[in-house]
């Protein structure tokens, strides 16, 4: 069965966004050093990004508004808005566990939760999550998004890897066995 991975940056302080919903913290601590340290190898293994509305918005609008950042993946966008899909693009209104569930059942390479919190939370509900590659940057917000919202049961994870770069550290677990 596919693997899905959430792989998201987090700062210090345990958030995603800052009060703004803004990611321009999104870097090391050295200006022009390395921000995307293991990324590389962890995008090869992926054939499938499933974001939020909101992550998709920011991702056309500010972080790459001149061309697609997943072209070799497929994506999935939860949206309750009605825009139709292209062939890298699906816009969807089912429901992100649904989807997940139906996705790791089909045959292909892993399966990367791209954002929101608000999916994120949810699938972390239903333990859907079997990675979570945690990238934290050297920065406290004070205040934003929060990557996690309480859970009604504890999850024990096992560390797999670490690493840093640029003064940001790689946290990579998965489930206990």
């Amino acid at each position: 069965m596919r693997k899905v991975t959430l792989f998201i940056a987090v700062s210090l302080d345990g958030y995603i966004a800052d009060r703004n919903g803004d990611v321009n913290w999104l870097n090391g601590q050295e200006e022009n050093g390395d921000n995307f340290g293991s990324y590389s190898e962890f995008i090869s293994g992926i054939d499938t990004v499933i974001m939020g509305w909101n992550t998709y918005h920011q991702v056309v609008t500010e972080l790459s508004p001149d061309e697609w950042v997943y072209p070799e993946q497929k994506s999935y966008v939860i949206t309750h808005r009605e825009i139709p899909s292209t062939e890298a693009i699906v816009f969807t209104a089912e429901n992100p566990c649904a989807l997940v569930r139906s996705l790791k059942k089909e045959e292909g390479d892993g399966i990367w939760i791209c954002g929101g919190a608000d999916i994120i939370q949810q699938l972390m509900k239903e333990d859907l999550i079997d990675r979570w590659h945690i990238s934290v940057i050297p920065t406290l917000l004070g205040s934003g998004i929060r990557l996690f919202g309480e859970l009604a049961a504890e999850r024990k994870l096992q560390l797999i890897k670490t690493q840093s770069y640029n003064g940001i550290t790689d946290l990579i677990y998965e489930r206990r066995k």
